[in-house]
């Protein structure tokens, strides 16, 4: 069915609501009186680059503050993204690695979705994603998080493709003072951190560390990659059953300095002894360590009164990321048979790289004109992945068979897996914000952006935003999105599996939307909206046709999806709050007209805080993950559904606050999807039942 008829009867269907409702309206002033009641108390500045009440906002967006962190008893960023509609976090099983699929759109590196932090890209030029080698990200120093479900290339370029997800971290007037904590939970799981906020002569000064370490989640994978391999050489090389690798040690560190108009960050992220989960090639590794080190240092100035109807603001910020393998990977184990010959110590693989990231934008506001907020943005991108560095024992032969090459040693340059690249990026961005009547509103927009490498790239967006009501918004939007190929698929080299691709373009996606947010009381609020989106040039691996052996990196067909999205907030009392999603959605792969596979069409979290005595707040949530199926040609059985139920209990004693959790109370087998043809059988456990304990202090 076409991507716009798929919507119409929603078109339709949200139109007639909100008429229905805009009839009972009251008079202007008392329809403002009734806004100021019944209306959205947060904003949100991901949607247009301004702040806006969450409402009006011209996408589907949400927002997490400090407070609801606080209540879910979430240790990780991953714990709290779960809760968000039309995400659901699923484990990868090399490196651990966290996905976050957002309506169901999935693929092996996870680079469809843009993580900023503070408003700084953290995607990295080797694999297009947050990293690989990602390791958790803590919640203590995090002011809010802003989301948008959808498009957002026309605001913030490559990868904005399925969502946007934008860390805000705590400024000084966030985090007033001195507040140090502890905490300690299953396996072996310790952290510390002290963060302050204050006055230093005229700067304002937000401070912030964290150190800390896990064994991480040790359940047992029964067979992997080298079982089959066992299976068809008559080998006894495999480690399976054997306990998943995903430990790591952690060390997070932020400085901000604001004056005036000016601020300036500073973060670095360390993640060290990185397992790798179950193994970077399916094969269980019990020793190979990984470690990333990511710092990034932004400078930034903006005046929304620069003049009688203008504004501006500009960044500039600066990354270095560097991938180390201080224990070399054991991509297969000691004994695995090759036609091409055996390896006695196993296959030992150790990628370095180094990146160097540059970007600088500006933008200027103008308001001049009646009803109208023009946005005008520019920017040039630096990316340079300047060096790279291999340890191995192998060589690849011209069929792309990995042969053994004697002792580990150190290669570069074309026996590497990579060579180093740099791309450069030239953008602009226009947009206006059009109060088109007193409760309409228009925004259109525009980016284009021009590469270096992979050529250039258009993305509009249209949003037409409703006010029904003083209780009812609706929304009909339209967007393009783009995702740039990454280094490793472009020209990755020496892989015995996947092979880079010089000649791929950016993959494209079309997605119409509309949504209704209507504020039933003062006290409780309910968001719908129904979406479908179209994909092309979609970037796979396929067998390779040179080498006759393993697979490369090629534009494939494209994917056609449609879902929705229900929310539901209730501040029952003044003591219990409850509130919930549903998702759902139904992706389609165009080339073999059969499900895409991995995520789940169904997608039920559900959450009740209730403060039952003072300074006593108990938490409970359930999430329930159904309906995902295999890929086309995978005939492995079906992958169960789970439902799980965490609580947590936090009380505060003065200055001190403690806090307690248990997740995964009921001791769920929970697992996620391994990728196709199935290398790990059984599928990517999760923890079963797990215990954290907070200490915190407030000075």
């Amino acid at each position: 069915m076409c991507l716009w008829r798929r919507n119409s009867l929603l078109t339709s269907l949200l139109l007639a609501l909100s008429m229905s409702t805009h009839a009972q309206t009251q008079s202007s002033e008392e329809d403002e009186d009734l806004k100021a009641v019944y209306g959205d108390k947060l904003t949100v500045s991901i949607a247009t680059g301004s702040q806006k009440s969450l409402r009006l906002a011209p996408a589907v967006t949400s927002v997490i503050t400090a407070a609801d962190i606080r209540a879910t008893g979430a240790i990780d960023l991953d714990q709290v993204l779960e809760a968000v509609a039309g995400i659901h976090v699923e484990r990868f099983g090399s490196a651990y690695f966290p996905a976050y699929v957002v309506r169901g759109i999935v693929s092996d590196l996870n680079p469809q979705i843009l993580v900023l932090q503070n408003g700084v890209p953290l995607t990295i030029l080797f694999q297009g994603n947050k990293s690989q080698l990602w390791g958790g990200y803590p919640l203590q120093h995090i002011a809010r998080i802003e989301i948008i479900r959808g498009p957002g290339s026309a605001l913030y370029g490559a990868d904005a493709y399925s969502g946007v997800i934008n860390i805000i971290t705590k400024n000084a007037a966030e985090t007033p003072g001195t507040e140090f904590g502890v905490s300690t939970g299953s396996y072996a799981t310790r952290d510390a951190w002290i963060q302050h906020g204050g006055k230093w002569g005229n700067l304002d000064v937000a401070a912030y560390l964290r150190a800390g370490k896990t064994a991480g989640n040790n359940e047992i994978i029964t067979a992997d990659a080298q079982t089959g391999f066992d299976q068809v050489f008559g080998t006894h090389a495999s480690l399976a059953p054997g306990p998943i690798n995903s430990g790591y040690d952690a060390i997070d560190a932020n400085l901000e300095l604001g004056y005036e108009k000016w601020r300036w960050r500073t973060n670095l992220i360390v993640r060290d002894n990185l397992g790798g989960g179950s193994g970077i090639a399916s094969a269980l590794d019990p020793l190979g360590k990984m470690k990333s080190q990511r710092l990034t240092s932004d400078l930034s100035w903006s005046d929304a009164h620069l003049g009688e109807n203008w504004g501006a603001g500009f960044n500039f910020s600066v990354m270095q990321y560097l991938q180390r393998i201080p224990v070399p990977l054991r991509l297969f184990p000691a004994g695995v048979t090759f036609p091409t010959g055996s390896f006695p110590i196993g296959m030992i693989g150790a990628p370095d790289t180094s990146e160097r990231q540059f970007r600088l934008s500006a933008y200027l506001l103008y308001s001049g004109w009646r009803e109208h907020h023009v946005r005008i943005g520019v920017g040039h991108d630096d990316l340079n992945l300047y060096d790279t560095l291999e340890y191995k024992n192998f060589l690849i032969t011209s069929s792309g068979l990995p042969q053994p090459a004697g002792d580990v040693k150190a290669y570069t340059g074309p026996l590497a897996f990579l060579q180093p690249h740099r791309r450069k990026i030239d953008y602009l961005i226009l947009q206006d914000e059009w109060q088109l009547a007193p409760d309409w509103s228009l925004t259109a927009g525009v980016r284009h952006d021009r590469y270096s490498d992979v050529g250039s790239t258009t993305n509009p967006r249209l949003a037409l935003v409703w006010e029904a009501a003083y209780n009812l918004t609706a929304k009909l939007l339209y967007g393009e999105a783009f995702r740039a190929p990454s280094f490793v698929e472009l020209y990755s080299i020496n892989n015995p599996t996947q092979r880079g691709n010089p000649s791929i373009q950016p993959e494209t996606i079309k997605t119409l939307e509309a949504a209704l947010i209507w504020q039933i009381r003062p006290e409780a609020q309910a968001k719908f909206n129904l979406f479908a989106f179209r994909m092309k040039n979609l970037i796979r691996t396929v067998p390779d046709a040179i080498s006759g052996s393993g697979s490369a990196y090629a534009n494939t067909s494209g994917q056609d999806g449609r879902g929705m999205e229900a929310e539901l907030n209730w501040q029952a009392s003044r003591q219990l709050k409850l509130s919930g999603n549903y998702s759902y959605q139904h992706n389609i792969d165009k080339a073999t007209n059969e499900d895409a596979g991995y995520a789940p069409h169904h997608h039920l979290f559900a959450r009740a805080d209730w403060q039952f005595a003072q300074d006593w707040l108990a938490s409970s949530q359930f999430n329930w993950v159904a309906g995902r199926k295999r890929t086309a040609g995978d005939l492995r059985p079906a992958i169960a559904d789970y439902k799980t139920l965490d609580f947590n209990l936090r009380t505060t004693a003065g200055r001190w606050e403690i806090a307690g959790s248990i997740r995964n109370l009921m001791n769920v087998d929970a697992r996620e999807p391994s990728f196709a043809p199935g290398a790990i059988p059984n599928d990517i456990p999760l923890p079963r039942r797990n215990f954290y304990l907070q200490l915190m202090y407030k000075m």
